[in-house]
């Protein structure tokens, strides 16, 4: 049996986007990954999992019915074209083409285009036109940092190989002793296996980010604090956070959605980086968010380069236009305005409210997704692609804004193609179609 292991494979999972795994192919089937964390290596061998879907269907008379490709494109282009305000929605697990074709067919349409980033780290991205940002890339909090704050995530289930790659065990060019020149803080309103393996715990009452923030910034700046507890954490507790922070020589704070998606927002991450900045008074300090899916930055920079938006763009009036809460996907749902709606590499009703999956329902509605999902299961018309990073190559961006080039390990089942082709075979016959009405 012929064995080839592939090398510096990277991992189309997480935001940390790790290129540095192994991928083993023998007699052209994935048998072996090296390095990688679980979730990446369910990915690979999912790939190969027997209840993929290799058919694009149709739902006809209520069950699906397995059609010609050309068929598929077909019906998805006419349900778009004869919708007033279609939605495009997902796109964060796919590379960077895909959204780039996405974005013309969002255009052509007048529909709104909008990425997992507004259910995640969309209040991030508000708080840094607010604000900006002081960052770096991975590579320099690895060489360089000696405090490491994780601020309301979870790296160890959400991206397992972080800590090992880039902060707790992993040596530096000027940080050889690793760990032990590290101080790792966790900042949570409970005690998760992140916090396990942490030097400090500190525990936040649910929702009271922003005062704990906000006394952490009275405290660097030289000012007293009255109260005995801010946020349920004791006045001992942020006095010594707050000098851990001043003395530190390279600090950074990664903040995931324990920061972004409870009770403040987009004013937790302004408060947050507003602490950064107060910080570099004294010492260099940074902050990171950590975005999830594997290339949702990416989304964001080709949004940006686009339209000069970074998500939930609406077209409708003929040029990009930007007001989240108004043209992001959960309230256009709930707010029943969408009349159709094409999911790319996404599972909104995993993971939406209530409201806004019973609208999706109600709607036509297309999905480009390999594997079977509660959304398929509510759809009208199902396209499988080859998927990014497994099956074919392409550009993501990782959390740090560093672009990365995908690889590709293996084949795509016969007939199965990229979903940038699949997107940019709707656009031309949505185009052809239009150029029938006129």
């Amino acid at each position: 049996m012929s064995e080839k292991v592939i090398d510096s494979v990277v991992c189309p999972f997480c935001g940390s986007l790790c290129d540095d795994n192994e991928v083993v192919i023998k007699d052209g089937r994935i048998v072996e990954t090296r390095n990688m964390c679980v979730m990446g290596t369910e990915k690979f061998f999912a790939s190969q999992a027997p209840e993929r879907i290799k058919k694009p269907m149709i739902r006809q008379n209520g069950v699906f019915k397995e059609v010609p490709l050309e068929q598929a494109i077909q019906k998805a282009a006419e349900i778009l074209v004869k919708a007033e305000r279609p939605l495009l929605y997902g796109w964060s697990s796919s590379e960077c083409d895909t959204s780039r074709v996405g974005f013309e067919l969002a255009e052509e349409l007048g529909a709104v285009i909008d990425s997992t980033a507004s259910v995640c780290h969309g209040p991030s991205v508000l708080a840094i036109q607010d604000v900006g940002l002081s960052s770096c890339t991975l590579g320099e909090v690895k060489n360089r940092a000696d405090l490491i704050i994780y601020w309301g995530c979870n790296p160890q289930h959400a991206h397992p190989r972080h800590m090992s790659r880039y902060t707790s065990f992993v040596r530096g060019f000027f940080r050889d002793k690793g760990v032990k020149e590290r101080s790792i803080v966790v900042v949570d309103c409970r005690r998760t296996d992140t916090a396990k393996l942490a030097t400090h715990f500190i525990q936040t009452e649910p929702d009271r980010d922003y005062e704990l923030l906000s006394a952490l910034r009275a405290v660097v700046n030289g000012f007293d604090i009255s109260a005995e507890k801010v946020a349920g954490v004791p006045k001992e507790q942020i006095v010594e956070l707050a000098n851990m922070m001043k003395h530190s020589g390279f600090g950074i704070i990664f903040f995931g959605m324990g920061l972004t998606q409870t009770t403040g927002k987009h004013r937790n991450i302004d408060n947050a980086i507003s602490l950064t900045t107060d910080l570099n008074k004294f010492t260099k300090f940074l902050i990171m968010p950590m975005r999830g899916h594997y290339n949702v930055t990416g989304f964001g920079m080709v949004a940006s380069w686009t339209t000069g938006y970074p998500y939930a763009v609406d077209f409708s009036r003929g040029f990009p236009r930007y007001n989240p809460g108004e043209t992001t996907a959960n309230d256009l749902l709930i707010r029943g305005e969408a009349d159709a709606a094409l999911v790319v590499a996404s599972d909104p009703v995993s993971h939406f409210p209530k409201s806004a999956i019973e609208n999706l329902a109600k709607i036509p509605l297309i999905v480009i997704e390999p594997h079977p999902t509660p959304t398929t299961e509510i759809a009208d018309v199902v396209i499988p692609p080859a998927i990014s990073g497994v099956e074919v190559e392409g550009t993501a961006y990782r959390m740090d804004h560093v672009p990365i080039r995908l690889r590709r390990v293996s084949d795509a089942p016969e007939g199965i193609l990229p979903d940038r082709e699949l997107v940019r075979r709707i656009l031309e016959k949505v185009r052809e179609l239009k150029k029938r009405k006129a």
